[in-house]
């Protein structure tokens, strides 16, 4: 779905929100998300470095929290856990479930990513990382019990390590040797984030999403 069918489904619910108070947090964390949504569809489709990063920032501007007591922003798992935990309690529509069983062959590629997995870096051989990971190996089970939760936070800590991979220079930007991991993990946050939002928009509106990072100053959104 493109962002502008995503900001045109929100619009009722942002313009109600805004009644409440014109500098409601749902509305500001919507806002950024799309602004790097629309950026990563904009982008070449070769530059899946930047695309990626710009996907988990679109995440990360939803999922992000403020911890009061420390004066800085949460950690990013216990966010992330709990905020695809708050998701999938208010799909009512299912959206995740049929996200994870439509795209479960790019699913189970991620999962059988061992690259993507901290274990293999443990020990990293070219043998073990052709052989089959463990993730692949219970989600066989995890789709026939629909366990989409499980699932889905797997798939998530495997696109997350690429994240980590990149932001923190591990790395080589357009290097030859991750090109398949990208590709895989930025077409299921194509897929993701759209889902995500959807929910925000039907169920979500008004749902307490925590503290967020780092609020306009001066009343704009940025």
């Amino acid at each position: 779905m493109e962002v502008r069918d995503l900001r045109r489904r929100w619009k009722p619910v942002k313009e109600r929100l805004f009644t409440q108070r014109q500098d409601h947090p749902t509305i500001i964390r919507f806002h950024r998300a799309c602004s790097w949504m629309q950026h990563a569809q904009g982008m070449a489709a070769d530059d899946l470095d930047t695309k990626l990063t710009c996907q988990w920032i679109a995440f990360n501007a939803l999922y992000g929290q403020w911890d009061a007591r420390l004066a800085e922003p949460m950690p990013d798992r216990a966010c992330w856990r709990l905020f695809c935990n708050q998701i999938l309690s208010l799909d009512k529509d299912q959206l995740i479930a049929g996200l994870l069983e439509e795209h479960k062959t790019l699913v189970l590629k991620i999962l059988d990513d061992a690259y993507l997995a901290s274990f293999f870096w443990r020990d990293p051989s070219i043998t073990r990382a052709q052989q089959t990971t463990r993730k692949r190996r219970d989600a066989s089970m995890q789709y026939v019990e629909k366990r989409w939760g499980v699932i889905l936070e797997c798939v998530l800590e495997n696109v997350y390590f690429l994240r980590c991979q990149l932001i923190h220079g591990a790395a080589t930007y357009q290097s030859d040797l991750n090109r398949t991991s990208l590709k895989h993990c930025s077409i299921f946050m194509n897929h993701f984030l759209p889902a995500v939002l959807t929910i925000w928009t039907d169920h979500g509106a008004d749902h307490d999403w925590g503290v967020m990072c780092y609020p306009p100053v001066h009343g704009r959104l940025r």
